[in-house]
This record gives structure tokens, sequence and C-alpha cells, in this order.
């Protein structure tokens, strides 16, 4: 035997407190950016760790071949100069 199917009320069309679509948007809006917030915040922590390898692998000596020690010290430089960069940029928005 199949379920009975009743039929529904949407009543949130109808409820004066229920958000409006404009509401929904910013709100919205504002998720998109907090997460993009959190995202950035990904990233940089990212570029901080790469900067703490490159500068591990850098002062390695000897153990590493020396084209990529110097790989990883041009990265030290990089990774912190773009993690500046991010944050300048975010301080703005």
């Amino acid at each position: 035997m199949s379920p009975t199917l009743a039929v529904v009320s949407d009543n949130a069309a109808r409820d004066p407190r229920a958000e409006t679509l404009s509401e929904r948007i910013r709100r919205l809006q504002a998720e998109a950016r907090n997460l993009a917030r959190e995202h950035i915040m990904a990233l940089q922590a990212a570029l901080v760790a790469v900067e703490r390898l490159s500068g591990e692998i850098a002062e390695g000596g000897e153990a590493y071949p020396p084209g990529v020690r110097d790989i990883a010290r041009r990265l030290i430089e990089d990774c912190e100069a773009r993690v500046q960069t991010l944050e300048a940029i975010t301080k703005r928005g």
C-alpha cells in the first residue's frame, strides 16, 4: 500500500518575517565574503609553511643539491613578498 500524499502550504511566502529576496542576496554575499576571507587566510598559511620549509632546505647544507638550495632561497623571498601583498590587499577590502 502506498503512503497518502498531502498538500503542504507554503507558509514562508505569507510570513511577513520571512527573508526578502534582497535580504537573502545580502546575506549570501556576506557569507561568500567571509568564506573568501577564510580561503585567503588558508593560502597565507600555506605560503608561510612553504617559506619555513624552504628556509630549512636552504640552510640544510651539503645534504641538498646546490640548485635545490638556490630555489629554496628564492622561494623564501617570494613567499614573504606574496604574504605581505595578500595582507595589504585584504586590509583594503
